[in-house]
């Protein structure tokens, strides 16, 4: 894609309100609705009337994302791209981050270096929200952008150029530089996501969070070796014993200077490698298992995103617990039991369901260490969500009626998706074991997503306010989609957690 995405600030088109002068060259991106011809201030800033004569060509549908070109004789601009919108009566501005998708894929594959976005025309035709839609488009087009190369030896690497984009009127080129910023965040995740687990081991991500902390103004605090031991966090310790790449505790702070009171707490699960352990996944199961750590990713990204582009006057904590589940002598094994600090015992029937083990412990320092107004978790957790919701929705676990409107608000907004799915006793009755208080797997699979959220409430100290979401299903893509890559992370979460946070 592109080397980088800027806004520029300086040449700006855009819907005849606050408009500047264009330079010459560029590419100039308008938009118009399914059945419709351009709206008024859209049309006023068409060179000639190639851009009439293109929309009266059949491929010119309206559809979202659907794209149509126009080569001007005259004018400031080399090429004018409309982009569809879909239908006007049902417009909402989530639906600029495909359309940015779409038009980031075509300025990066004719290498476009100057774009003039006048949307502004559009969303007030179809009565959006401008600076939503703005944001959206911003996001759209920086997510677009993602790229690692890092990893590529002997083969060429793709030849990128940086683009530099420009709006109108203020509040849309506000809107696109906030959202732009939040997929520079989401961004960071989805690079961490992408990092191999010969790298990317809990030392890795430890030290990269004191890098970005230090960068940003955040504090990290990093525990390992024996200090895990003395804050009995028994679960990291476990799923970690049998790596050379040994566990660790990253904790992320956000607090505004003189700003006291209870802290938000973010926590991610953080298994840079799943193996399954002793319980080995089998028929390549072990592909793609990287990317099991993309729960703390999410936190990593979001804390980025707090502390450069929310800033909010409330303090807040991101947790990763961060382990790498191998296999070797010090393995830890089926029939295994751990106590946690919070007193709970769990025995082990299955070592491929690590991630709840080493998010207890993170529930447990929470409700202990932090004192929370609330807690939100992020984890790969289980294969029965992706059954359950396939990659649409991530499953959400909320029995606090406030924490959950403000998680389903800040997913609207982000259009990363939950779906609640059921609490209840007799789900948390499946984890008794008999030979400790609870068990880390039923074999029955029967509410196979639902058993990790029941291990887990054992961990939660009643009256604190906690939401569980399980992305399993949406932290990667398997083709291209929207704003998004083939086989590649989203950094779902990112956004989301941004918004929960600035709203909360």
């Amino acid at each position: 894609m592109f080397e980088s995405v800027t806004l520029d600030g300086k040449t700006v088109g855009g819907g005849g309100r606050g408009r500047r002068r264009a330079s010459a060259g560029g590419t100039l991106v308008l938009g118009h609705f399914k059945g419709e011809a351009l709206d008024k201030d859209s049309a006023s800033l068409a060179p000639d009337d190639s851009v009439a004569s293109a929309l009266k060509r059949g491929e010119a549908t309206g559809d979202l994302g659907r794209l149509v070109e126009a080569f001007p004789a005259s004018g400031p601009f080399e090429r004018v791209i409309t982009v569809g919108l879909g239908e006007r009566k049902s417009f909402a501005p989530g639906r600029l981050r495909d359309a940015a998708g779409a038009i980031g894929r075509r300025l990066a594959s004719v290498k476009e270096s100057r774009a003039v976005v006048a949307l502004a025309g559009a969303v007030r035709a179809a009565k959006g929200d401008l600076e939503a839609s703005a944001q959206a488009f911003g996001e759209g087009l920086g997510l677009i952008a993602w790229h690692c190369d890092d990893f590529k030896g002997t083969t060429k690497k793709t030849s990128r150029v940086a683009l530099r984009v420009s709006a109108a009127p203020a509040s849309f080129e506000a809107g696109m530089q906030r959202g732009l910023a939040l997929a520079h965040s989401a961004n960071l995740a989805r690079t961490l996501s992408h990092t191999p687990p010969a790298v990317c081991t809990p030392a890795y991500l430890a030290d990269a969070a004191q890098k970005m902390a230090r960068k940003v103004g955040l504090r990290c605090t990093v525990l390992k070796g024996e200090a895990l031991k003395r804050e009995r966090l028994n679960g990291l310790i476990t799923v970690g014993a049998a790596s050379e790449n040994k566990p660790c505790f990253i904790r992320l702070e956000y607090r505004p200077a003189g700003v006291r009171g209870k802290p938000i707490v973010l926590l991610g699960k953080t298994v840079t490698y799943d193996s399954g352990g002793l319980s080995l996944k089998i028929n390549n199961g072990m592909r793609g298992m990287k990317r099991d750590k993309d729960g703390g990713c999410a936190v990593f990204g979001a804390m980025h995103a707090i502390a450069t582009v929310i800033k909010p006057r409330r303090p807040v904590v991101g947790i990763m617990v961060a382990a790498e589940n191998s296999v070797s002598d010090e393995a830890y094994r089926p029939d295994d039991v751990i106590a946690f600090r919070n007193g709970v015992t769990a025995e082990i029937t299955n070592t491929d369901a690590e991630g709840r083990l080493v998010l207890a412990d993170g529930l447990c320092w929470a409700c202990d260490s932090e004192d929370p107004a609330c807690i939100v978790d992020l984890a790969t957790l289980t294969g029965g969500v992706v059954t359950a919701l396939g990659s649409t929705f991530a499953g959400m676990w909320c029995d606090d009626d406030r924490l959950r409107r403000q998680i389903e608000d800040a997913a609207g907004a982000s259009d990363e998706r939950v779906w609640r799915l059921p609490h209840h006793q007799e789900y948390r009755d499946m984890m008794k074991s008999d030979v400790a208080d609870i068990i880390n797997s039923n074999p029955n699979r029967k509410a196979h997503p639902i058993q990790g959220a029941a291990f887990l409430s054992y961990f939660v100290k009643e009256g604190v306010p906690w939401c569980h979401l399980d992305i399993a299903g949406v932290h990667a893509t398997e083709s291209d989609s929207g704003p998004f890559v083939k086989d590649a992370a989203t950094g779902w979460g990112v956004r989301l957690l941004a918004e929960f946070v600035d709203r909360a």
